[in-house]
C-alpha cells in the first residue's frame, strides 16, 4: 500500500474509505456503491492525491469535491497540512460547517499524529485501531 498517496493532505485515511478501490477495499467499495445504487464512474476513487484534490465524498456530500487543502499543499509545498506554519487554519473550517465536529477533530487528531510518526507508522497504526473498533462492534 502506498501510505503517502492514501493519507491526505487533512490528515483523512483515503484508505478506509468506502469510495476507495483498492485491493483491500474493492469488496467493501463495491457493496457500498450498490447499497446506496451509487455510479462507479462517478464515485470511485485512487486517493485524493491521485484524483489530484478531486474526492468523491465530498461530491457524495453535495460539497465542492475539490479539496482546497490539496490546492493549498501543492502551492506551499508541504506533503501535509501539520507542515504548514498556519496549521490548523481556515481551510480546515469550511469541511467542519457541513461534517460533524468529530470529523475535523479525527483529522486534526490524525494530523498530530502524523507530525509524531512517519506516514507508515501512523498508516499501520490508524489500521489497528480500526481493526479493534470493528472486532468491538461485532
Amino acid at each position: 500500500m502506498d501510505c503517502k498517496n492514501l493519507t491526505s493532505a487533512c490528515g483523512k485515511a483515503c484508505f478506509n474509505c468506502p469510495l476507495f478501490i483498492g485491493e483491500e477495499n474493492n469488496e467493501n467499495h463495491t457493496r457500498f456503491l450498490e447499497k446506496y445504487n451509487l455510479s462507479d464512474e462517478k464515485y470511485s476513487c485512487k486517493g485524493c492525491r491521485d484524483n489530484h484534490g478531486y474526492c468523491p465524498g465530498l461530491d457524495l456530500m453535495g460539497i465542492d469535491p475539490h479539496c482546497k487543502m490539496f490546492d493549498c499543499i501543492q502551492s506551499k509545498k508541504v506533503e501535509y497540512c501539520f507542515e504548514c506554519d498556519e496549521f490548523p487554519c481556515a481551510n480546515l473550517q469550511p469541511l467542519a460547517k457541513r461534517v460533524p465536529d468529530a470529523s475535523l477533530a479525527l483529522n486534526i487528531a490524525n494530523l498530530c499524529r502524523l507530525q509524531k510518526l512517519d506516514v507508515v507508522k501512523w498508516t499501520i497504526d490508524h489500521q489497528k485501531i480500526v481493526l479493534t473498533n470493528l472486532k468491538k462492534a461485532s
